[in-house]
Formats: C-alpha cells, sequence, structure tokens
C-alpha cells in the first residue's frame, strides 16, 4: 500500500483487481503473498501473508487467495480480520443490501455467520465467528465466473 488504506478502501481496491492475480493483491495491499504449506491441490494454488495493519485500527491478520491453476477462473480471496472491532451495524451502513448466507451448524466455535451481498463483480461476505459473534472476523470476494 502506497499509502495506509482503511478497510473499505482495501475492500474497493481489491474489488477492481477481479480476475485476482498474485501480483494484483500483492501491489495493491503491498504485501508478499506465499504459497501456503499445502500448495493447494490439482485444480488451486492457495497463498497466504503475513499480519497488515490498516489506518483505521483494522488489521488483516491473514490473505487467502485461491487461484486456479491455468487460469480460466477469477479467484477466491478471504481477509481474516481482526485488531478493532467492527460490528454488523457498523457494515450495514456501507453495505445496505446484506443477507444471511451461512449459519454455524454448532459443530466448532470456529464457524460463521455469514452476511452477504451480490455486487456487479461477485458476492461480497462478511464472517462473524462463533467465538465472537459481535465482531468481524473475515470478509469474503467470490467473483462471477
Amino acid at each position: 500500500m502506497k499509502q495506509q488504506m482503511s478497510l473499505w478502501q482495501v475492500i474497493e481496491a481489491l474489488a477492481e483487481q477481479i480476475p485476482f492475480s498474485k501480483q494484483k493483491v500483492e501491489s495493491v495491499l503491498g504485501t508478499q503473498l506465499t504459497e501456503t504449506e499445502e500448495g493447494g491441490n490439482d485444480l488451486f494454488q492457495f497463498f497466504e501473508s503475513p499480519p497488515l495493519p490498516l489506518a483505521d485500527g483494522v488489521v488483516i491478520s491473514n490473505i487467502d487467495l485461491r487461484l486456479k491453476r491455468g487460469g480460466g477462473h477469477p479467484g477466491f480471496l478471504v481477509l481474516e480480520v481482526g485488531g478493532v472491532c467492527l460490528r454488523l451495524e457498523q457494515i450495514r451502513k456501507k453495505y445496505t443490501q446484506l443477507s444471511i448466507r451461512e449459519l454455524p451448524r454448532g459443530r466448532s466455535l470456529e464457524e460463521e455467520t455469514s452476511f452477504s451481498q451480490m455486487l456487479p463483480w461477485g458476492q461480497l461476505s462478511f464472517g462473524f465467528k462463533e467465538r465472537n459473534r459481535e465482531c468481524l472476523a473475515s470478509i469474503a470476494f467470490e467473483p462471477k465466473k
């Protein structure tokens, strides 16, 4: 990042980079992505990052980027977030058409309730873990194929 951005600026800047590539995400965020230990699978490569503090006190604790080997897919991106507690009502001020997409099944405190909104480029989802249901835990970008 040339200058430290807020979470909202990061979301907008990343959405402009669809279809995702390792280089595009690194350029927007000013960080280095490395292939995960698993390296992915036969179809997808998985990349991750070190923590990245943002201007508004939010910390991206990990960037999970998944790219199809051989292309032909826009990629999938998840930002795991922490730092300050962002509540659902704060997110609804920016994304007013959120609806529940996923609910926890009671198997783990790591499961999330996911609120999603369709945007011109695809689906943007905000996840809240059962462990701390008040604070945003993740943001997922699922571009249209």
